[in-house]
């Protein structure tokens, strides 16, 4: 073969070889890029910094309210963005406890931040007094322009970690840095107590449904039994939900079988969730209390033991919330909660967006604070007033 010839091929091959390398390395590339350029924003953001009279807030603000203002066009009611403090304080709820230095906070009408020690707790240990003014947590100063939440997250964090407060004494205004190691504080999810007058009857009032509601429930119950209890209320309402895990879990405890709920997310196959065994509670004599604003975790409990005529609702229509949001957490702990599934309770035929979940006793509050609860007093007729039999 011709030097000439053999020169030709070997830049055929080069370009080709080259080529290839092109083109493979700018499908690599566009596969970097994001499907939606935001060449719009980046231009306004780019004017705004360079042409604004007021400086440009500092990071992350600005892109906190980005996000914000993109979730509001988005306009889905359950789609929402929290920023790290809130996550923070949500987290805790949710979870049932958390590590703190066992205080409760209170603003004083001077603006001055207060600090009132729980029994036992790390805070009384170090001898925290009631009413210490709170200066400061590590490197945060605390003024009366700092919000309630950043305190919380700012005394809050890992158990065994150690946290240094600054305080002012009232009685002598000297300022005392200590420092505490915080310990496991608990949320309860659920208080309970024997109806007045009627001692053989227990209500269980739950604010939220989050990991260990499902264990409270069942010490409630022990409690209310060992006190003389042979009939229980379920508060739920004002229960804004919580975890549908959890949600499950509790209503499990009241059921012998059957099925809770069903879901669907986006492009995926249905998913049910069953009872898996008689719960531990399913003969426990029982009403469910609701509301306008028991909603999601809430309105699973409710609604599952209504399907399977395990216990009657009393009270207003629910909230009607029957969808699930997915928790993502972004590099800073901000996170942002996504509308991402649909759930329901097969046997409750309207769908509970629509309306929420009917009671099968409807009662009005009253509006009247020293009037006696309407609600609770016909939950206690049903519970005292013996059930009819089929025999003749």
């Amino acid at each position: 073969m011709g030097t000439f010839l053999k020169s030709f091929l070997i830049a055929i091959l080069l370009f080709f070889f080259l080529g290839a390398v092109f083109f493979a390395g700018y499908a690599f590339h566009a596969s970097l890029q994001p499907e939606d350029n935001f060449t719009i924003l980046d231009q306004a953001y780019q004017i705004l910094k360079d042409n604004g009279l007021k400086e440009i807030p500092p990071d992350p603000k600005m892109e906190y309210g980005m996000i914000k203002g993109m979730l509001q066009t988005y306009d889905d009611a359950y789609t929402i963005f929290l920023e790290p403090v809130q996550h923070e304080l949500q987290t805790d709820s949710l979870q049932g406890r958390f590590g703190g230095i066992g205080a409760r906070i209170e603003k004083a009408d001077n603006g001055n931040w207060l600090l009132f020690p729980l029994p036992g707790g790390p805070a009384e240990r170090a001898n925290i007094q009631e009413g210490d003014i709170l200066q400061s947590v590590d490197k945060l100063q605390v003024t009366d322009q700092t919000s309630q939440d950043t305190i919380l997250a700012a005394l809050r964090g890992p158990v065994g970690s150690p946290v240094t407060l600054t305080i002012l004494r009232k009685r002598d205004q000297q300022p005392v840095e200590l420092t505490l190691k915080r310990e496991e504080i608990e949320l309860p999810s659920v208080t309970w107590n024997l109806i007045p007058d009627q001692p053989n009857i227990g209500i269980m009032h739950v604010n939220l449904i989050a990991d260990s509601t499902g264990q409270e429930i069942q010490e409630a119950v022990l409690d209310l039994k060992q006190k003389g209890a042979t009939h229980f209320m379920l508060d739920l309402r004002d229960n804004p939900g919580g975890l549908l895990t959890a949600g499950v879990d509790v209503a499990r405890l009241f059921l012998q079988e059957g099925v809770v709920l069903e879901q669907q997310y986006r492009g995926k196959d249905k998913q049910v969730f069953y009872v898996d065994k008689p719960g531990d509670l399913v003969n426990l004599p029982l009403v469910i209390l609701i509301n306008q604003n028991s909603a999601s975790a809430a309105e699973i409990i409710a609604g599952a033991l209504k399907a399977q005529n395990r216990a009657k609702l009393v009270g207003t229509n629910t909230f009607g919330k029957d969808s699930i949001q997915v928790v993502f957490n972004l590099h800073d702990q901000s996170s942002l909660h996504v509308t991402a599934a649909k759930w329901w309770i097969p046997g409750i035929n309207t769908p509970i967006g629509n309306g929420g979940i009917q009671p099968d006793l409807f009662i009005d509050p009253t509006n009247d604070p020293n009037a006696p609860d309407p609600i609770i007093l016909a939950a206690t007729q049903i519970l005292l007033t013996p059930e009819k039999s089929d025999n003749p």
